[in-house]
């Protein structure tokens, strides 16, 4: 294979020239340019990237840690990625399917130096287990986190929660039924510390004993659905954690003959674009906001800069489903 070297043996130049027109950094006379690149061309030589970034010290590769590949990562995957390309940076998707080994091998890739910094989804490891991982890269994390190593975007979910709610109340609804995912979440957490102070304010029984956690997934949604057929007194508004989970259970309802929102009305939490398709109201939370977030703190601490955040807030989408 040819190398710097042998280029510039036949051009008869110096290495440094052939590396300034490679890198088309720094000053070289246009004729010298033009008899270099003929050379480069002709040997059809390409750079060693694996040296280059070993010499620069960064890959300039984000790796995004995630346990599985949904519409919202798809969302927040797109915003990422288009602000990563326009600082020069690209991004490297890393599944974990919920697998702790996975997820420490994904993060072992930080220390190997294959990737610059990590943006974390949703852990399935202890934070204790992550944070060792911190000396080798900056991670930000989507969730909820009280740690001096991994920095985070989360977004105040009792707040987000809470406006579900008070829509579903304004709505005549008394007999409100909310879903949660992960239960160990801090952004959970604060979900149902939100339906608890709601329902003391408004008198009503939150069932605290009688909480469903830990739904994901659209299938899940068809399966609340099928319990609220089979129920003597089905509640009459359901709030989800996602709006996939949503989604299932109103593609559910509509085979069970489930009349929505007269029988029960329904809201989702993301404003993902599946939520549009199905007329579903939701809870926006702006992903595409929270991925330049995430990766300009990632940038700032990669580079010692201080890009501005953006601004984040929920705000109530109404549909057809309430």
């Amino acid at each position: 294979m040819s190398n710097i070297n042998e280029i510039a043996k036949l051009a008869e130049v110096s290495r440094s020239t052939v590396s300034r027109v490679i890198s088309n950094n720094g000053y070289v006379k246009e004729e010298t340019r033009k008899k270099v690149q003929k050379i480069i061309d002709e040997l059809d030589y390409t750079p060693n990237q694996n040296a280059i970034y070993l010499k620069n010290g960064e890959t300039k590769n984000i790796g995004i840690v995630s346990p599985d590949f949904s519409d919202v990562l798809t969302i927040f995957l797109s915003s990422f990625a288009t602000i990563a390309k326009k600082y020069g940076y690209q991004v490297t998707l890393l599944l974990t399917d919920y697998d702790k080994k996975s997820e420490v091998e994904a993060f072992q890739k930080l220390k190997q130096k294959q990737i610059d910094g990590v943006f974390h989804i949703v852990r399935s490891n202890e934070w204790e287990v992550l944070e060792k991982y911190s000396k080798y890269g900056p991670i930000v994390t989507w969730q909820r986190v009280q740690s001096t190593k991994i920095d985070t975007i989360f977004m105040d979910h009792y707040e987000g929660f809470k406006l579900g709610l008070y829509h579903l109340y304004e709505k005549g609804h008394r007999k409100i039924k909310p879903f949660f995912g992960i239960e160990k979440s801090l952004n959970t957490v604060a979900r149902v510390k939100a339906w608890y102070d709601f329902c003391l304010e408004k008198q009503l029984d939150p069932k605290l004993d009688d909480i469903i956690y830990d739904l994901h997934s659209s299938n899940d949604g068809r399966k609340i659905a099928q319990w609220w057929v089979k129920e003597t007194t089905p509640p009459t508004a359901v709030l989800f954690p996602t709006d996939n989970v949503a989604v299932g259970f109103l593609a559910e309802a509509r085979e069970l003959e489930i009349v929505v929102p007269n029988q029960v009305a329904i809201i989702g939490f993301d404003n993902t674009f599946i939520s549009e398709l199905f007329n579903l109201t939701t809870i926006d939370y702006p992903m595409h906001l929270q991925a330049e977030n995430a990766f300009f703190k990632l940038y700032n601490q990669l580079k010692h800069k201080e890009l501005p955040l953006h601004k984040l807030e929920f705000k109530l989408i109404e549909r057809g489903t309430t």
